[in-house]
């Protein structure tokens, strides 16, 4: 591993895995356990041990990030000499007061929390951080590591092809690094969720016969089974740890930056791969690429800081259109001018992150496709259909997100367009606004 051969292996840096515990006597973590990333945030103490024997997937994914080395153990961490921690969060009564208490615990210790969980991956469900976890995230990546940010990773599911990580706000929240899953050849999993919010992948299994992850089990025992997204977002967890080793003074935005400009789509098989306004690759199943812990640390050797972020929003004036039916589309344009403050130019012309937030009923929500095209003519998917959502509420002021226009010019006509794929289904949107994430300035290549 070019990482490793470079000498980076995740010293300094200190990791918790945010999940159902984690068994600190495990002789592949004993000796990288940190007591003080561990909380359990169930029983409010300090010992994070799991209680049943279902609850292993902490345990699973910590070994991925932070195994021990040479030890003739399980396996090797990524980041073998990172701290490794567990918040005990997932019970079947965790609530948003429980988990704004482990996103937000030891902020100045704890640089990165990995989230390999989210809403039901049932098709159906449309759900997200509650007001005080969300507050939590913010106040991690405002106040966290000294000012730099908390690093927020979390898996984008579980739910396959008929199911959307659009629909999970905790991926598509802006602060959050989305991590999909991709197997050894390069193929998307028959469990994989497409979304916009997806800003790489990185390795795990696939089909039954497909090479899968080795890691710790519990009662000191190993797997060779690890898959999913749990295992695609643990080995993100060791890499960004490698990163944050090769240079500990990058912001969140830092990392996001070089992730998008690291990452590796060569390899990977999907239909959907298309160039951006400024020529980069990307997939809805996975986003930028393939992890590349190599090329992150030597770019982020030689990184600075990027320049201060703009928000822009632009805001739809009216009702756009009380029904559509028939299986026909809906386009709806907002035109994004320049501005200035005091003479200041105040545009985003670099962009990063861009929400769309759309207030839009339907007599059945997975019966509609949602996209936005940028100025420079880039198409996102922010929602794919959803057979198994037979919902009629729509999505009532929803928080799309899309990393797909990344590096372009926000300035022009975006289009927000909403096809309805049965001609007996109607809809009606009522409003919705865009909200552009970027630079003023540009950032350097290196």
């Amino acid at each position: 591993m070019e990482a490793w051969n470079l000498g980076y292996t995740g010293r300094g840096v200190v990791v918790s895995v945010i999940d159902d515990g984690l068994e600190i006597t495990h002789e592949d973590l004993a000796g990288n356990y940190d007591p003080d990333a561990s909380y359990d945030v169930i029983d409010n103490d300090e010992d994070p041990t799991p209680i049943d024997d279902v609850d292993h997937q902490g345990t699973r994914s910590a070994g991925v990030v932070a195994a021990i080395f040479n030890n003739s153990r399980c396996n090797v961490g990524v980041a073998y000499d990172a701290k490794i921690g567990g918040i005990r969060l997932l019970d079947d009564n965790y609530n948003d007061t429980r988990e704004a208490i482990a996103l937000s615990y030891k902020p100045q210790h704890i640089d990165i929390y990995l989230a390999p969980w989210g809403p039901p991956d049932d098709g159906k469900t449309l759900d997200g951080p509650g007001e005080l976890a969300k507050e939590a995230i913010l106040q991690g990546v405002n106040e966290g590591r000294n000012g730099k940010g908390s690093i927020y990773i979390w898996a984008t599911g579980l739910g396959g092809k008929d199911d959307s990580c659009s629909a999970d706000g905790y991926v598509s929240l802006i602060y959050t690094i989305s991590i999909s899953a991709t197997t050894e050849d390069g193929r998307v999993p028959w469990y994989s969720e497409s979304c916009s919010p997806t800003i790489a992948t990185a390795f795990s299994g696939g089909s039954i016969n497909d090479r899968m992850i080795v890691t710790t089990d519990l009662h000191n025992s190993c797997t060779l089974k690890l898959s999913g997204t749990t295992a695609a977002a643990s080995l993100a967890g060791g890499i960004i740890a490698l990163t944050l080793e090769a240079n500990p003074n990058l912001g969140w935005r830092d990392i996001q930056h070089i992730i998008v400009r690291t990452a590796k789509p060569d390899s990977l098989r999907a239909v959907d791969w298309q160039k951006n306004g400024v020529g980069r690759w990307f997939s809805h199943s996975y986003g930028y690429g393939l992890l590349d812990a190599g090329a992150m640390v030597r770019v982020a050797r030689k990184w600075k800081n990027v320049p201060k972020k703009i928000v822009q929003m632009f805001i739809s004036r009216k009702i756009l259109c009380p029904a559509i039916e028939n299986g026909t589309s809906l386009n709806a344009t907002l035109y994004t001018g320049g501005c200035s403050d005091n003479g200041q130019d105040n545009r985003v012309n670099f962009l990063e992150h861009v929400q769309a937030i759309i207030d839009v009923g339907a007599f059945t929500r997975g019966l509609i496709e949602i996209y936005l095209t940028s100025p420079k003519g880039t198409r996102s998917k922010l929602m794919s259909k959803r057979p198994k959502d037979t919902s009629s509420l729509g999505y009532i002021n929803w928080e799309f997100m899309s990393v797909h226009f990344w590096g372009e010019s926000s300035d022009g006509n975006w289009t927000l367009e909403i096809n309805n794929a049965d001609e007996e289904n109607i809809i009606g949107l009522n409003k919705w606004q865009l909200v552009l994430h970027g630079t003023n300035d540009s950032i350097d290549e290196i």
